[in-house]
């Protein structure tokens, strides 16, 4: 029988330790001839990344130990490596030069392919794609200088022979992305846009004329493929049949068209797309036949034909005719698929499957006559309920991005807290990705507006539908989704406490402080600045004191170049001042989202602490060093 206890206070074996120990992070995978890469990052390691590899039933580890394969462009990185034929090409976190290396490991195989820049880490590289004549490996690259201007970037070809002579390609525009080669060598197509659009926005498929040999590389007339008025263009790829693939939004859903015809090459249940935060990202593939292997996102949640076990995809490629992608559903973490086989299988994460539960999506009414969609996760655990008449407390989710998505796979870090007692709802708010462009733009010129009321509007329906308690309502997001949760606690009086991860409390330091590619991010989210500034002040929580009265715990990493900790550091220092509860935690050595395992372990601990804390469930001799100033 399930003992009754107060929700919050339950005893879970989804621990810290079960949530890091062991854990991975695949985020990238390719297959190669009868083998088959990827990059696991590992928080028990500082969240290095180590490049893995597979054949024949054996798994090893390619870069050596001191090596973290991670590259910095746009800062959020992505496409920092590439694998074919028995070699690997990865850009090294610590100088962010390419250097390439074979499958035997061996550490003199490790090459140097790109020159030392007059500046550390000065000279990064993104997307990288080898030549089909192997001679040269193209990249985007971000030229930073010592002045600290906005950097430059371009797409440029690096011989892989070791003589760092660096062709430049193509440059002039703001961003470049996805630079590929057609099989036969002969075109070369790429993506780029221009301030104040993000690649979600309103992006260019450029294609041209591709030369190269083991002494040259050139490209020449550049012609428009599609894009540009209004359309985001993402994922160009070339069929092995040599016909040029891309993905569009022209009609509301990101679907897959060519260079043949104006009309969709499939027509599939959902949408193909994903904002391009990071390099590298594959939705779709080809077989040796050219057929179409994609997957789609419906009103939230993803599919793939032929793999129903699974709930989300990402890194679909093809390769030799080796297929392989990774896989998740809502009770299995990550395993890497290769012909229809896990060769990599999630943990072994030795609890009741119980704790795991799939979620209800939820469609709701919100602001403006509008709806909004929602996983909604109920408390799961084998051992424990509610006491009599007790209702859980409920945690409203809000992702970054803001185009980010509530992610349709298991998270543990969501069990964590419904396995002690706590219901979750993880908001699709407007403006999130995977139910079309219309939905996208909803946020428009409403970002701290629409979110917010999505957000508010989700515990609302929760709480009258009878789900959850009323009065134990509580709020937490990272980055955008920080930003979210400020705005909700300085202009409603919805939620009980809220907790922020390097959220964004002053729009106006934001527009004036942050890096290249989200420098004219908030042009589209809130309007031009400072042609706007009464409405940045407006929508900025920092200028809404008096309107937080409810506990806050703040989460803060000390080198966030996207989120400076000043952001962080001013909204507590004034909910300090104005006698508002309040706890703050900065990770030394931390960026834009935390990669350390002790970090990790510590911020969620000390937010559990902060809810029991303020709901007066953790009796005071349990309470462990984590400040919270003013809370009696």
């Amino acid at each position: 029988m399930k003992q009754k206890q107060a929700c919050g206070t339950w005893e879970s074996a989804i621990t810290t330790e079960v949530l890091l120990d062991g854990a991975r992070g695949i985020s990238e995978v390719i297959p190669d001839k009868n083998a088959c890469w990827w990059v696991e990052s590992r928080p028990t390691e500082g969240g290095r990344n180590v490049l893995m590899h597979w054949q024949d039933g054996r798994t090893r580890e390619i870069t050596p130990a001191d090596v973290n394969v991670r590259t910095t462009v746009h800062e959020y990185g992505g496409g920092s490596w590439w694998a074919e034929n028995g070699v690997a090409f990865y850009v090294d976190y610590a100088d962010q030069r390419v250097r390439v290396i074979s499958d035997d490991a061996s550490a003199q195989s490790i090459r140097l392919l790109t020159p030392e820049p007059s500046i550390k880490r000065g000279m990064r590289f993104a997307d990288l794609r080898l030549t089909p004549d192997g001679h040269w490996l193209l990249a985007v690259c971000e030229l930073h200088d010592k002045d600290g201007g906005e950097p430059a970037n371009s797409i440029v070809a690096i011989p892989t022979d070791g003589s760092m002579q660096l062709v430049t390609l193509v440059e002039g525009a703001d961003f470049y992305g996805s630079p590929r080669v057609s099989p036969d060598g002969k075109r070369l197509c790429w993506v780029q846009w221009n301030h104040p659009n993000m690649p979600w926005d309103d992006t260019q498929l450029l294609q041209a004329d591709f030369t190269t040999n083991s002494n040259s590389c050139s490209s020449t007339g550049q012609q428009v493929i599609a894009g540009g008025e209004g359309l985001a263009i993402v994922q160009p790829e070339y069929s092995p049949d040599g016909v040029l693939h891309f993905v569009s939004d022209k009609n509301d859903l990101w679907h897959l068209y060519n260079e043949k015809s104006s009309d969709p090459v499939q027509i599939f249940d959902g949408e193909i797309g994903y904002p391009p935060w990071v390099f590298g990202l594959s939705r779709y593939c080809f077989d040796q036949q050219s057929k179409v292997l994609a997957a789609r996102f419906t009103k939230g949640l993803e599919a793939l034909d032929g793999a129903s076990q699974y709930s989300a995809f990402h890194a679909l490629r093809t390769c030799a005719g080796n297929f392989s992608y990774v896989g998740c559903s809502w009770q299995r973490e990550a395993a890497i698929v290769f012909n229809g086989k896990e060769i990599v299988e999630p943990r072994t994460l030795g609890f009741d499957d119980a704790y795991l539960g799939t979620p209800e999506t939820i469609e709701f009414p919100t602001s403006d006559s509008d709806t909004a969609w929602a996983l909604f996760f109920p408390p799961a655990n084998p051992d424990f309920s509610p006491l009599d008449d007790e209702k859980p407390p409920l945690i409203v989710l809000a992702h970054g991005g803001p185009t980010s998505a509530a992610r349709s796979h298991l998270n543990l870090a969501r069990q964590f807290w419904t396995s002690r007692g706590f219901a979750v709802v993880d908001v699709n708010y407007r403006g999130s990705s995977g139910f079309g462009r219309a939905y996208r733009k909803k946020l428009a010129g409403n970002w701290g507006v629409a979110d917010v009321a999505d957000c508010v509007n989700a515990a609302k329906f929760l709480a009258e539908r009878g789900d959850v308690d009323a009065n134990r309502l509580l709020i937490r997001g990272g980055s955008a989704g920080g930003y979210t949760v400020l705005c909700a606690m300085a202009f409603y009086d919805m939620f009980a406490a809220g907790a922020s991860m390097y959220g964004v409390a002053d729009l106006e330091a934001l527009a004036k402080d942050t890096h290249k590619f989200e420098s004219r991010y908030l042009d589209g989210l809130v309007g031009a600045y400072p042609e706007m500034k009464e409405v940045y002040q407006a929508r900025s929580p920092i200028n809404h004191l008096d309107g937080f009265d409810a506990p806050m715990i703040v989460l803060q990493g000390s080198e966030d170049a996207i989120v400076p900790p000043n952001q962080s550091r001013m909204i507590v220092e004034a909910l300090d001042k104005r006698g508002v509860p309040v706890a703050y935690i900065e990770f030394d050595g931390e960026q834009h989202g935390f990669r350390q395992a002790k970090n990790i372990e510590r911020a969620l601990l000390a937010e559990l602490e902060f809810y029991l804390r303020v709901f007066k469930l953790l009796p005071p001799e349990e309470h462990s060093d984590l400040p919270i100033r003013n809370l009696v």
